[in-house]
């Protein structure tokens, strides 16, 4: 039996296909049409799903939806009725889309799809809960989907036992922690529902200095980790910005505008907030635990990217184990659609072994074999050399172990947010220059913004203060002690961005400021091909890890096809591109010109 799962018109729209429950093929719409956090009707990814499976439209049982757009529409209506005349301006944006698609989604499927059948709806946070639960690898555990908002909910938490979840309380709109993040994402000059990840990147920089105001002023948390906000100084709810006037006269000033240089006062509220954010994640934690008495815990929902927060939760809290949706945003609720109809809507059983889980280290997307990138390389007469497994990896190794950026194209692509060694741009964590030269000579980003590490799994409690796996990059871990460079006097009194001219740590490429990593541990069940290259630059340096970013440029998705990666790497400093066996040269290949500057073809995000 196939299910077929949507998410659309929001943001990160997604197409998943499950067979008999499980995970055949998942995918954004973004990385088709190129369109960073693309909210359009996934129809690509929904053709690449089908593709995948080898089956038509016809062949699909069900049909299901993310959430339910008339309960969300009667949330946006009674919104907008409470602040009249206040949010005519946001009602009068909004409606035109209601009415011109979201009130008529079962027709819209039908004709996008070329689906006769039924089209089956599941709340927004049914569907994350079932996508953070059901793939997990815990027969039972609690559940926490921390979000922005979806019809109502925007916290909620429950079990999670066997084939079925139970959402047991939930907090409510417009009291969100997830928008209260994305307001001083907003308010610190970042795109909401994009930069989130940069205040968290940028909060090491800072100083918590304004805790005590956002807790005093803006939000009154419970013991239990419920919580309330002051409304009176967010906008969200009636107008077209996050924060108002009065939020403005709290922090001292109007929110910073896009591409103004970052100052002090930036850094110390994105400390300020994440700060917040890990205490009441850990205090909605810990009342959860009180409540189940379960050790594992699963979550989804946006805030659930926050890395930063998660690992402070597994270190700080009390659950033994926590595992979290790969896809924790939208895109991931389509999964969690689908595996909600098949084991709530349909009662399907549900195996966990307690140790693996469903998602196939997320490698769901699209993949091209050897004849398909030889084809792209030979009909464009790209100079390329091609590699036996083993001496591919030799040679990728030695390229590192010489300072060079190697753009990494292997097998299936990644769902969800983060590179896992299938599209990504790998490097030196040994070398001090490598941060730098990544975020503006190949990213072409802010030089703050931090990368991962992708550590072989049986060497991580040798370098961090962490001992579980995390292959989906979503564990923050300190360095630890004995690896790290301590920062003299002067040093710590340097300016926010200038410490990261100080190397701290024996692997300064992928320590941040704070003597913190965002791990992704590798282990070769699902990505042989990425173990062995880490092991070799192990057995080569003494260091068993690489320097892991995603395989694009600031504003845009990452790479799907070989001729995107090629692209890519044609636009920037990397040294190398390997597609599969195929080792490419920057120096080998023809002059790269273009009628255009591409960063045209990308809104910085």
């Amino acid at each position: 039996m196939y299910i077929l799962s949507i998410s659309a018109y929001y943001h990160d729209s997604a197409a998943v296909l499950l067979k008999d429950g499980d995970i055949i093929a998942a995918a954004q719409e973004e990385r088709f049409t190129r369109k960073k956090h693309d909210e359009a009707f996934p129809r690509m990814a929904a053709e690449y799903c089908l593709k995948e499976a080898g089956i038509g439209i016809d062949q699909i049982e069900h049909v299901v939806f993310y959430d339910k757009p008339i309960l969300k529409f009667d949330r946006l209506l009674e919104t907008y009725l409470s602040y009249i005349p206040g949010g005519w301006a946001s009602l009068r944006k909004a409606i035109p889309l209601w009415l011109s698609k979201k009130l008529h989604l079962p027709k819209i499927i039908k004709k996008e799809l070329g689906w006769k059948g039924k089209v089956l709806f599941t709340e927004h946070h049914e569907s994350h809960a079932a996508s953070a639960f059901f793939p997990s690898p815990y027969e039972e555990a609690a559940v926490i989907c921390f979000d922005g908002v979806g019809e109502w909910a925007t916290t909620t938490w429950g079990v999670g036992k066997g084939n079925k979840v139970e959402i047991k309380e939930q907090i409510s709109f417009p009291h969100s922690l997830g928008l209260l993040y994305s307001a001083f994402t907003y308010y610190t000059g970042f795109k909401v529902n994009s930069g989130e990840y940069k205040v968290m990147g940028l909060a090491p920089y800072g100083e918590p200095k304004y805790v005590e105001l956002i807790m005093n002023e803006l939000i009154d948390l419970k013991e239990d980790g419920s919580f309330r906000m002051n409304m009176d100084v967010f906008n969200y709810c009636q107008g077209l910005t996050m924060t108002n006037r009065k939020f403005s006269k709290l922090f001292g000033g109007p929110p910073r505008k896009p591409e103004e240089k970052v100052t002090q006062r930036e850094m110390d509220m994105a400390a300020s907030i994440q700060k917040v954010t890990e205490k009441i994640m850990l205090s909605i934690g810990k009342y959860v635990y009180e409540q189940t008495g379960l050790k594992s815990l699963c979550m989804a929902g946006g805030v659930a990217l926050n890395c930063v927060g998660n690992g402070n939760l597994l270190r700080e809290g009390p659950f033994d184990n926590i595992w979290v949706q790969p896809s924790a945003g939208d895109a991931g609720a389509a999964l969690g659609a689908a595996m909600a109809i098949w084991h709530h809507y349909l009662d399907k059983p549900r195996v966990a072994d307690g140790k693996e889980d469903k998602q196939s280290g997320s490698y769901l997307g699209p993949h091209f074999d050897i004849t398909e990138i030889k084809k792209f390389l030979h009909e464009n007469r790209y100079p390329y050399r091609e590699y036996t497994e083993e001496d591919l990896c030799d040679d990728v190794a030695r390229r590192l172990e010489m300072g060079e950026i190697i753009g990494w194209f292997q097998g299936r692509m990644e769902f969800g947010p983060r590179a896992l060694g299938a599209r990504s741009i790998i490097g030196d964590p040994r070398n001090p220059e490598m941060q730098k030269k990544m975020n503006l000579k190949i990213k072409y980003r802010e030089s703050f913004r931090p990368f991962a590490p992708s550590v072989l799994l049986e060497h991580v409690l040798e370098w961090f203060e962490h001992d579980k796996e995390s292959p989906y990059m979503l564990m923050v871990a300190p360095v630890r002690n004995e690896k790290r460079i301590p920062m003299t006097e002067e040093q710590m009194n340097l300016f926010g961005i200038n410490k990261l001219e100080i190397p701290r740590s024996d692997i300064p490429a992928v320590t941040h400021v704070d003597y913190s990593a965002r791990i992704q541990t590798v282990d070769g069940k699902n990505n042989e091909r990425y173990y062995r290259l880490i092991k070799i630059f192990y057995e080569n340096t003494g260091c068993p890890m690489v320097v892991n970013t995603s395989f694009n440029v600031r504003g845009e998705p990452i790479v799907c096809t070989p001729e995107d990666a090629y692209i890519c790497f044609m636009r920037t400093g990397m040294d190398t591109l390997v597609l599969g066996d195929f080792v490419l040269s920057k120096k080998e290949q023809p002059e790269w010109k273009e009628e255009k500057d591409w960063r045209e073809d990308f809104d910085l995000d």
